[in-house]
């Protein structure tokens, strides 16, 4: 064999050398000199390489517990604490976020509501609360100014819009739209936001009362009475805008559409969500809502 006579003749010639003119590689020799590798070791290197399938699948964006999720769905069984392992000996992470930062700026003469939502987070039917904010976006030569609008029942960003201002009129009202045509909005639903300029003008304060919404906006300089809203932002901050390069404002449109219709809204896995995306979050809603029709 010729492994065989190339290992009886190491001391001699290089094996370098010996396999150059025998004509076989370097690598199918020193793994043939290792033996077959074990049912161990061939199974962790498989699951680290599903670990890493799933790591770039998700831009880098989940860490253990996600991961685990994606993979036990797939059958693979698993556990965090075993992905964990792996993950740090394969020096690879989730993508990490910053601290929050205060840009609302609420020092205006318009009315404020009270803060009707008082931290009520958690809905157990969708549009009984919907939460909206603002946030920079830094791009080549400025900034682009992001509005969401979150309904608190599955998280889902039903409404959004971009503007290079932070005019009412390009921002919330825009964003406000969009949610209504996606979700109808229920009759005395809560509508949450900050104590901004844009959230207290005549012109949104008269859209929400025109559909019989309950406006409420958090205390002033208290960034958690709406924490849902922070959240995404934080989110989004941490998966997308964090450690990259900046972009122009063209690429970036596209790259925030990306990840809020495509990544975020479909694909995610969401922890208020029990670690479900919002398609299999709305899928057990709907389950839940069909047995106890059947009961009655």
């Amino acid at each position: 064999m010729i492994y065989q006579f190339i290992r009886s003749n190491d001391k001699i010639w290089p094996i370098e050398v010996m396999c150059n003119v025998l004509k076989v590689s370097r690598s199918g020799y020193y793994r043939w000199i290792k033996g077959p590798q074990s049912r161990r070791s061939v199974k962790r290197k498989s699951i680290c390489k599903e670990i890493q399938i799933e790591y770039f699948q998700a831009k880098c964006r989940y860490g253990s517990i996600r991961i685990t999720k994606e993979l036990n769905k797939r059958n693979i069984k698993i556990s965090r604490t075993t992905v964990a392992h792996y993950m740090k000996e394969m020096g690879i992470q989730s993508k990490l976020s910053k601290k929050y930062k205060i840009t609302t700026d609420s020092n205006h003469s318009q009315p404020v509501a009270n803060n009707i939502l008082n931290r009520s987070f958690g809905m157990d039917k969708p549009s009984k609360a919907w939460v909206s904010d603002i946030t920079y976006i830094p791009v080549i030569g400025g900034f682009l100014y992001l509005t969401s609008v979150i309904d608190l029942f599955d998280r889902k960003i039903i409404g959004w819009s971009l503007s290079e201002n932070m005019a009412s009129e390009s921002t919330v009202i825009p964003a406000f739209n969009m949610a209504v045509s996606n979700r109808k909005p229920q009759t005395q639903m809560i509508f949450h936001s900050d104590r901004g300029s844009q959230y207290a003008s005549k012109a949104m304060v008269s859209m929400l009362k025109s559909y019989g919404i309950c406006q409420s906006m958090s205390r002033k300089g208290n960034c958690w009475d709406n924490a849902v809203a922070e959240s995404f932002f934080k989110t989004l901050k941490a998966e997308l805008i964090y450690g990259s390069k900046l972009l122009s404002k063209g690429k970036m449109k596209t790259q925030l559409f990306e990840f809020i219709e495509i990544w975020y809204n479909r694909k995610r896995r969401h922890s208020a969500l029990k670690n479900l995306t919002i398609e299999e979050y709305w899928n057990e809603y709907i389950q839940k809502i069909n047995k106890l029709s059947n009961v009655a």
